[in-house]
């Protein structure tokens, strides 16, 4: 598989996994309980960025860190049924 899909295919398995719900993290994390789901993936991504801070300033994990908020970013837009064509053709304009 080419890097560049490994996106798309995590992209599909959320929208999946959103509309397929399975005793899953990312299921989970879509489905409203005692916290609303958008709550819990915001919270999720405002945790993760602060530890992309956090590597890059001890220079120490900061890939790794980097994909778990990548991947956050992902899932709240699975979950807010945005397509990812959309956002490959806002970095399509922005690269002009």
């Amino acid at each position: 598989m080419a890097d560049e899909k490994i996106i798309a295919e995590i992209y599909k398995v959320l929208e999946d996994r959103r509309d397929h719900p399975i005793n899953s993290y990312t299921s989970i994390m879509m489905q409203d309980d005692a916290k609303s789901a958008e709550d819990k993936i915001l919270e999720k991504i405002g945790e993760e960025a602060a530890e992309v801070i956090i590597a890059s300033k001890n220079n120490d994990n900061l890939v790794y860190e980097s994909a778990d908020l990548i991947f956050h970013t992902l899932l709240l837009l699975a979950y807010k049924g945005v397509e990812l064509n959309d956002l490959f053709d806002e970095f399509k304009k922005r690269r002009k």
